[in-house]
């Protein structure tokens, strides 16, 4: 069973009301997101807060609206945030993306999405809306970033592998081109797992590198994994 909490260097982590937990997903996301001359962030799907709480440690002059569509999660995030030193500069709201408008525009947008195509469903309907694109569909999800990121602005997600080239294609259609891209393999010998891109209206060369998680066996980090995330885990 999943503790209540998770706790980081800098702030805590309450979990006990939302179906989807603290995971590595989300952290490698908070803490490989670009976040120079982000003044206004956007996190879309929060859930417990983790990604705009770690975005607000990083970056002292932020502001972050963290958008949730599911109540428990919601209200989990706002009790987060109001335990965190941040609290003057994170914003949780309870709203559908699809129908949120905001008269800011945003100088960097993250999102951990739902990403499970035409798959079974989980039977938690909480861990199903997070999970499955039926809640917020990538091209929505595209769409709703166009209209609120700043013309230097920059979107960043995190998704499975097999799922980048229909991201990007999508992407590409909704005038973002691709501008760097994080490989992620669990082990050396595994293939790549995850991988967390930075869109922009800008065409650019793409920046590509590889990281492993666990290099020479179970719990024995990477370097590269261990100087990304040192500023937050209490083990680094």
């Amino acid at each position: 069973m999943a503790n209540n909490y998770f706790k980081f260097k800098q702030f805590t982590i309450y979990q006990d009301s939302t179906a989807m937990k603290v995971g590595t997903d989300g952290v490698l996301l908070g803490a490989w997101v670009p976040i120079k001359d982000a003044k206004y962030i956007l996190d879309i799907g929060t859930g417990t807060g983790l990604i705009a709480l770690m975005l607000a440690q990083r970056a002292e002059n932020t502001f972050v609206d963290a958008i949730e569509i599911e109540p428990q999660a919601f209200e989990q995030a706002s009790a987060n945030f109001n335990e965190s030193p941040w609290i003057k500069r994170l914003n949780a709201v309870h709203t559908d993306f699809k129908s949120f408008d905001s008269s800011k525009k945003y100088d960097l947008i993250v999102s951990n999405p739902p990403y499970f195509n035409n798959a079974v469903k989980n039977n938690c309907e909480q861990k199903s809306q997070a999970r499955h694109t039926d809640s917020l569909s990538f091209d929505e999800l595209l769409k709703g970033t166009v209209r609120l990121l700043s013309d230097n602005g920059r979107f960043c997600v995190i998704l499975p592998a097999d799922e980048k080239s229909f991201f990007e294609t999508l992407a590409h259609k909704n005038t973002l081109f691709l501008n760097a891209v994080l490989n992620i393999k669990p082990t050396p010998s595994k293939p790549i797992k995850r991988v967390l891109l930075e869109f922009s209206l800008i065409e650019t060369s793409i920046k590509e590198e590889t990281m492993i998680i666990e290099e020479f066996g179970r719990h024995q980090y990477s370097e590269a994994y261990k100087l990304l995330t040192k500023e937050f885990y209490l083990a680094f």
